[in-house]
């Protein structure tokens, strides 16, 4: 087998058996693999969250926390849970096997553990860790934040720079209710969504079904600055102000004191000096005269 460069990537090996970790550790780390190490599932949690590795070698049989209930904690993190799990388990029946997979692991070696075997599996999966980061890594430093979730809503893999913007918004790793909603709505693939979070504006795109893109833009501008931009009255301006913060002509109507109808006769006027059709439009428009 050809021995893997000091490049291989970095390996977290988790055993709570002392002369086993010590055997194993120094195996990969000659292979060329660098190598960190811990002895139970708390202190793994930790190291991971620290300084995440490109796979991690678990032993599913441990004191305190197992593998097993290591390995779920570790998924239920949008920050950790793309990182490969490898079990290693002395326990060779179907049970335990499907019952490493059920909580996240991508793969298994039995014990006593055959180092070839294991650097074999390593090989495959440490590649194909790197490759989604630099993946993940580009399209962050394009400027695009990318989300993926589930038929539940629940984020399933997500760009840096995603993560950074909706991680403060998740609900128990879902997407947050309001925009769940959106998604179930017949607009969500025609119209974008917007949330307000500490004063900046998120604005979700439904690229297809499974898969969104988050704008991110600062605070909006107020009515009075509306009015110096575009040739606006100051009660057309109020009306697009809160157009562009995502509300209902209804909503509108009830902040101004002013009917729905009233609303949307503004609306129409705000839509005809701004030379735009739809409130989307003019909230783009809005945003992108900010950014300028």
């Amino acid at each position: 087998m050809d021995k893997p460069t000091s490049q291989s990537g970095t390996v977290l090996l988790v055993d709570d058996a002392l002369d086993n970790l010590r055997v194993i550790h120094d195996s990969l780390q000659e292979a060329g693999y660098a190598v960190r190490v811990a002895t139970d599932g708390f202190a793994a949690i930790e190291s991971v969250r620290r300084m995440p590795p490109d796979v991690i070698v678990l032993d599913a049989m441990m004191p305190g926390i197992d593998g097993f209930e290591t390995c779920r904690r570790l998924k239920q993190s949008l920050d950790t849970r793309e990182i490969p799990v490898i079990f290693m388990t002395g326990l060779s029946d179907t049970e335990h096997i499907v019952q490493g997979f059920q909580a996240g692991g991508v793969d298994y070696v039995t014990k006593p553990v055959v180092i070839e075997e294991l650097l074999a599996r390593l090989a495959t999966h440490v590649h194909r860790a790197q490759l989604m980061t630099h993946t993940r890594a580009a399209i962050d430093s394009a400027g695009r934040a990318i989300v993926a979730f589930d038929g539940l809503q629940h984020v399933t893999w997500a760009t840096p720079l995603a993560q950074r913007w909706l991680q403060p918004l998740l609900e128990d790793e879902r997407l947050p209710l309001p925009l769940r909603h959106w998604l179930h709505g017949s607009d969500a693939g025609e119209t974008p969504y917007a949330l307000w979070h500490e004063g900046e504006r998120l604005l979700f795109s439904l690229l297809e079904p499974g898969l969104l893109s988050i704008q991110r833009h600062a605070s909006l501008p107020e009515p009075e600055t509306l009015t110096r931009w575009f040739p606006l009255t100051s009660r057309e301006a109020e009306v697009l102000y809160w157009v562009t913060l995502g509300k209902t002509n209804r909503e509108i109507g009830e902040i101004l004191a002013i009917s729905p109808r009233t609303v949307n006769k503004h609306l129409e006027h705000v839509f005809e000096k701004l030379g735009v059709e739809t409130r989307t439009a003019a909230a783009s428009l809005v945003l992108s005269r900010g950014q300028s």
